[in-house]
């Protein structure tokens, strides 16, 4: 049944165990804390995926539909398109009126199909599924992709959009590797006049989160610009936010916090002029030598990344400026430097 003025569809349970084979494990695309994803073709063709919430706490399903209603309305190309939503519930009919009973009761949401998965599977392929190294061209309009994303919910829209979870899974890509972000049951919409969210738990993933937010619940935009700072880190450096870094156990406690922690050890890095050090290896044999092109790629790890993930919430500049920053508008400033880390001395 299609919902009136959203254009999204309620699916039945029915439609959607079709559409996945019975939820079949040769169609689970993937299983993360938030719930599983399942790949589908409907009646039509038209192939789809699948979310089935676990994780995510609703408050009942009216404000699940309501979070449905708030993201069927947003329009735009980095943006995952949400075809629609399932509530099973105990006791449910098929569209022939057939009763099946079953126990318990389960949220899903449906959005089209992206062909090239995430962002992670092309930062960090698994043996089964090796992938090209993505190249600086692809790097920097990934990039781009989300922060234009970004800066289309920060200011596009009438009430402020807060992602809250900005990471490379959530990041996905289509036919022609362009950028759809995924925000189903993390996106929270402000209020009017509101500058930041205060909420009752942290959402979010390690790694990626703001101090700011992780401390004290109080979210704003600078805490997504955080958490996306994080992913260009990950994505010029080839390696995970957290546990990134070479380094020894048998290391010093400091030493410890500056390498565990990828924006950390890209700062140490930064800070003691090896940043190229940083480069994800496949990047740095495509841009070799000192050309224009060499000096761009390291500028925005050495500059950009670091300081869009700058753990001051008030050196982080805006999505809108980071923009221009990237596309050369406006110059990026010198990173100052960042507080000492919890663990030292």
């Amino acid at each position: 049944m299609i919902r009136p003025n959203m254009g999204s569809k309620w699916f039945t349970i029915h439609e959607l165990k079709k559409a996945t084979k019975n939820f079949s494990s040769t169609n689970l695309i993937e299983r993360g804390s938030f719930g599983v994803v399942y790949k589908g073709t409907l009646v039509d063709g038209s192939m789809i995926a699948v979310k089935q919430l676990i994780e995510l706490d609703f408050q009942g399903n009216e404000e699940f539909y309501n979070e449905v209603d708030i993201l069927s309305n947003l329009k735009h190309r980095n943006l995952v398109p949400l075809r629609g939503c399932c509530c099973r519930v105990s006791n449910y009919e098929d569209e022939n009126n057939v009763l099946y009973e079953e126990i318990g009761q389960s949220q899903y949401v449906v959005y089209d199909y992206m062909p090239n998965g995430n962002l992670n599977a092309h930062l960090f392929p698994s043996d089964q599924n090796h992938k090209q190294p993505l190249n600086w061209p692809q790097r920097k309009n990934i990039i781009l992709d989300v922060a234009n994303r970004l800066a289309y919910h920060h200011y596009g829209v009438k009430l402020a959009i807060y992602h809250r979870d900005i990471k490379e899974t959530n990041i996905l890509l289509d036919g022609e590797m362009r950028v759809r972000v995924a925000d189903f049951g993390f996106a929270k919409e402000t209020r009017e006049g509101q500058s930041h969210l205060t909420t009752s738990k942290v959402a979010g993933t390690h790694g990626y989160l703001a101090l700011e937010y992780a401390l004290y619940r109080h979210f704003s935009e600078k805490n997504d610009v955080c958490s996306f700072g994080v992913v260009v880190l990950e994505m010029m450096c080839g390696r995970k936010a957290l546990g990134g870094g070479d380094f020894d156990l048998n290391s010093s406690k400091e030493l410890l916090v500056w390498t565990l922690v990828l924006t950390d050890w890209c700062w140490s890095l930064v800070k003691a002029g090896k940043m190229e050090e940083a480069l994800d290896s496949s990047l740095l044999r495509e841009i070799g030598g000192g050309d224009e092109a060499s000096a761009s790629v390291k500028a925005v790890v050495e500059r950009f990344g670091v300081l869009c993930a700058h753990a001051m919430v008030s050196v982080r500049p805006t999505i809108l400026d980071a923009i221009k920053m990237l596309e050369g508008d406006i110059e990026v400033p010198t990173v100052p430097k960042r507080p000492t880390p919890l663990m030292e001395n």
